[in-house]
């Protein structure tokens, strides 16, 4: 009997080594199939054009409701505001030679944990930043959340996962200074709004419409560049003299081993019915469905080539974020009439009144959001 207890603690032993030897096995298996299947979709990702190819309808989206999310401002809310019509709601974003991985708000929370996202521009970039806290929202409802609105500054903190969503409101990016009662548009000048920027771990620019607007729409009196002020400018020239200066702003003082950079292309507007084709129409006022097929007639916004030469100059580019040509296709997704911000009269005034430039929520900007997502995490 005493010689068998050795030999029983022996085979013990022996299985309990194995035992753990397979676990071990097991587990590598797992983990190089996993990392095989994030490779694999990374390599289709990173390969394919995700910014060319046609909408699809898809019955499974929006991936939220207006009812609930919490932070859609009245200008965005087209469906609260009465939007008789949702079909434009069942869109998906189709690349020509890949499939984009669906949205999933939990994984960005948890690979995201611990960091700050922040969307810098003009309201076009608040457009997309509600977006992202909707679709975040809408699948960690009962995660708890803080919101602190500001100017030029709003946070939406995730708390849990230690996650913050913010806009910064700079839709120049460079600075607006005031001086003896002037607005001074200053074309060499970012250091007053890029302080708020440093500590982000994303960083998410745009900008563009402001720099074409006249009258009671523009938001400077003055152009100022190295010390000599203007009345005005050719327009592309100042958008170009104000991006360099981000650009140099952002090779000088962000950390790009910590910090990713991205510039959101031109968002179109839909102001001009020819360039759909449509004879009859007054502009995007009616519409209910996108473009048909691949291609739009439109003008492709020569700001975004002015962009792409200042980018490309960039000692570490930005990360362009290509959403125009895909946006042009939406003549369909726009408020027009069912802005919130607009008066009865104004409502009883589409051919004059109708918001062809921001976009509805639930809606487009939900797209770009699911190519920022694919383009920062895969």
């Amino acid at each position: 009997m005493n010689s068998l207890l050795p030999l029983s603690i022996l085979l013990l032993c022996f299985f309990f080594f194995f035992f753990i030897q397979a676990q071990f096995c097991f587990s590598a298996v797992v983990f190089a199939v996993q990392k095989h299947r994030r490779q694999s979709l990374l390599t289709a990702e990173t390969s394919c054009d995700i910014f060319t190819g046609s909408w699809v309808q898809d019955e499974s989206y929006p991936l939220y409701y207006f009812s609930s999310c919490p932070v859609i401002d009245p200008q965005f809310n087209c469906q609260l505001f009465g939007r008789p019509d949702s079909n434009y709601l069942h869109y998906r974003w189709k690349p020509a030679t890949c499939e984009l991985p669906r949205f999933d708000g939990i994984d960005f929370l948890t690979r995201m944990r611990g960091k700050t996202v922040m969307f810098v521009g003009d309201s076009l970039g608040r457009n997309q930043w509600e977006s992202l806290i909707c679709m975040l929202h809408a699948q960690a409802e009962a995660s708890p959340t803080q919101f602190i609105k500001g100017d030029p500054l709003s946070i939406f903190n995730f708390v849990e996962y230690e996650v913050s969503i913010s806009f910064y409101r700079a839709p120049y990016l460079v600075d607006i200074v005031m001086f003896q009662g002037r607005r001074i548009l200053q074309l060499d000048e970012i250091s007053v709004n890029g302080e708020a920027w440093k500590d982000a771990d994303v960083l998410l620019f745009n900008s563009g419409h402001w720099w074409t607007h006249k009258g009671s729409l523009q938001g400077w009196d003055y152009m100022g560049d190295d010390g000599v002020y203007y009345l005005d400018m050719d327009r592309l020239v100042a958008f170009q003299r104000g991006m360099s200066t981000w650009a140099n702003w952002v090779d000088l003082n962000i950390d790009r081993t910590r910090t990713r950079v991205f510039f959101q292309s031109i968002s179109p507007t839909h102001y001009n019915p020819t360039e759909w084709n449509d004879p009859v129409s007054k502009n995007c006022y009616g519409e209910t469905a996108p473009v048909n097929g691949f291609n739009y007639s439109g003008v492709y916004p020569v700001q975004t080539r002015v962009l792409e030469g200042v980018v490309k100059a960039m000692r570490y580019p930005a990360h362009i974020l290509d959403i125009t040509s895909l946006s042009e296709l939406r003549k369909d997704g726009h408020p027009s009439i069912y802005n919130g911000d607009l008066s009865p009269d104004q409502r009883a005034n589409p051919d004059q009144s109708a918001d062809c430039s921001h976009w509805c929520l639930p809606g487009l900007p939900d797209t770009w959001n699911q190519l920022f997502y694919t383009t920062l995490l895969f």
